[in-house]
């Protein structure tokens, strides 16, 4: 019997993003983040359904390799740039984008004497990656000797919350960085391009809001018009009834209050799902919302069983995805969406449908 844990792609609610993604932004372009694996749903099947976007952004130069060698000719940018002299020539040779954040990736390129598209990366404030602003005529220099072309970047380390008083300082910062160059601006990721239209320029990098989840603190994907991309679904493997104080699963974390049916859903840790998601965390027994109890296990979790559920052996069980909007699952077990996102990617058979 095939294990009955499973994460479902939904490719028309994919297209349906990157479409609603176009009426927030329509004067810009957009470069589609499908980093991780595509945040979980798949490199080249997301690609393929994302095939409308201007650009897609890896983060790696493995990724872009994989996307070049399906056949894929879309213009693609290193998120990181080039991590080793090394890679330059393959850069070169596939024909990607590069972003260009230190003085020792503009060394490589220069020693490799190769003319590549730059994506120029600008600390603003979020003193992650990017030059400083009074490196930024210095760093243009020596790249205008390198570069076929250069597109100013930065990076928003709060645009997630709206009106965040830092999303305007920063750019302010950038603005004053770039002042009396002419060069493309990129700034805005999901958050930014839904709340800061200064911010869209003339090229966007949407990520979350592309698979569906909201990436804005206390707003739902809904609210935001997009659709759940990713689903994950099991079934019940066993249906038992537990008395008022026995525990149930390991370490006995979980001690029954009153007389309850508990189940047992084939779907654990090893499957992607996080092991911080103990009682309380939502799931949909029979599409009637319900909680996992007790500690999530390797191949199984244990979950409340409501009367209105009319739960038995084979039942179907959704972890996050359609009615259960991730951000819930996220929020409840301590976590990110992007991480529940990424983790899916573990032991899950996957499925496509409406693509």
């Amino acid at each position: 019997m095939t294990r009955p844990a499973k994460v479902i792609i939904d490719g028309h609610a994919a297209k349906k993003n990157l479409e609603t993604t176009r009426l927030h932004c329509p004067q810009s372009k957009i470069l589609a983040v499908i980093k991780a694996d595509a945040y979980g749903h798949g490199l080249l099947r997301m690609a393929r359904i994302f095939n409308e976007a201007d650009a897609f952004a890896v983060a790696s130069l493995d990724e872009a390799v994989t996307l070049r060698e399906a056949g894929c000719r879309h213009r693609i940018v290193l998120l990181e740039g080039p991590f080793e002299f090394g890679e330059i020539a393959i850069i070169d040779r596939l024909d990607l984008d590069v972003v260009i954040h230190s003085s020792e990736q503009i060394s490589m390129l220069e020693h490799a004497r190769a003319i590549l598209p730059v994506w120029m990366k600008i600390n603003t404030g979020m003193n992650r990656l990017g030059f400083d602003v009074d490196a930024v005529a210095h760093a243009h220099h020596r790249l205008s000797g390198t570069s076929s072309s250069i597109i100013f970047m930065t990076h928003f380390a709060n645009s997630q919350v709206r009106g965040d008083a830092t999303v305007g300082s920063q750019l302010t910062t950038f603005d004053t960085a770039i002042s009396g160059f002419q060069e493309e601006q990129s700034l805005a990721n999901s958050s930014a391009l839904l709340t800061y239209t200064n911010a869209q320029r003339h090229w966007v990098r949407p990520g979350l809001m592309l698979y569906g989840v909201s990436p804005l603190y206390g707003e739902t994907a809904r609210s935001l018009g997009l659709l759940p991309v990713m689903t994950l679904k099991s079934r019940l493997i066993s249906v038992r009834d537990v008395k008022a104080g026995r525990t149930v699963g390991y370490g006995g974390s979980y001690v029954c209050p009153y007389d309850m049916k508990v189940g047992v859903v084939a779907y654990g840790y090893g499957d992607g799902y996080p092991r911080s998601a103990n009682t309380g965390t939502p799931v949909l027994v029979n599409n009637v919302k319900t909680q996992v109890i007790g500690e999530c296990s390797m191949d199984m979790m244990t979950v409340q069983l409501p009367d209105s559920a009319e739960a038995k052996f084979g039942d179907e069980v959704v972890l996050w995805g359609g009615e259960l909007p991730i951000e819930e699952v996220a929020r409840a077990s301590g976590t990110i969406p992007y991480e529940l996102l990424c983790r899916a990617r573990m032991r899950a058979r996957y499925e496509e449908v409406g693509a």
